[in-house]
């Protein structure tokens, strides 16, 4: 059963949200909270699998949320995923530094949103490729700051191939074809090097990988 916490200032949202996630078998929503600081308490008190955060909240913000929950040991395995109305916007950046699994438009489709739940609730590959890419493209556009990150000298050399591969937009089949290797054998590659670098995520590898200069972005 995929445990979800729905956590958005907006009752008809949280509504329309628990009315879609109610009606699957595999999928429970224990709590809701309408500010991020609620939030963070019903996070710790029932552990879900997936928080879905609105970003912009009042008393905590979904990016204060976030960090927080990022930074408690005891909610490591706790998948937050950022709800918002526009998309990549420097919100959404920021949210995903702060150690978001990835974002949701509210306006998706109810089956693509259920898939992305339980996506969430796997850890596995939380940003769709096309999400990869335009995170990607926000790095272009500003300074990145470069130099050798913690844990960036521990990986193997398959690993550092695994990670610029997920660093360029590719999902775990295509890093598997490009890498001829089995699918299981780079989401181990890719697991063992979010070990290193500590990064809870694949959004943060991504992150991580720009920010250390393990990859460069493309310039035209």
């Amino acid at each position: 059963m995929i445990r979800v916490l729905l956590v958005d200032d907006q009752p008809l949202i949280r509504s329309g949200f628990r009315a879609l996630l109610d009606i699957e078998e595999d999928i429970e929503v224990v709590a809701e909270a309408a500010d991020g600081k609620e939030g963070l308490d019903l996070a710790r008190k029932h552990l879900p699998d997936v928080a879905l955060i609105d970003i912009q909240m009042p008393v905590a913000d979904g990016i204060e949320a976030t960090r927080r929950i990022a930074a408690d040991p005891t909610l490591a395995g706790v998948h937050v995923v950022i709800l918002t109305n526009y998309g990549l916007d420097e919100y959404v950046f920021n949210a995903l530094r702060a150690g978001a699994a990835g974002f949701l438009v509210k306006d998706i489709v109810p089956d693509d949103f259920l898939h992305a739940v339980r996506v969430a609730a796997r850890g596995d590959a939380l940003l769709a490729p096309s999400i990869t890419r335009k995170l990607i493209n926000r790095y272009v556009a500003q300074p990145l700051t470069t130099g050798a990150g913690p844990g960036l000298e521990e990986l193997t050399s398959r690993e550092r191939e695994a990670v610029v591969l997920v660093a360029h937009g590719l999902s775990n089949d295509e890093i598997a074809d490009r890498m001829v290797i089995s699918p299981i054998t780079a989401k181990t590659h890719i697991n063992r090097a979010m070990t290193k670098l500590h990064a809870r995520d694949r959004a943060q590898l991504v992150v991580l990988a720009y920010e250390s200069g393990l990859v460069a972005p493309r310039t035209s």
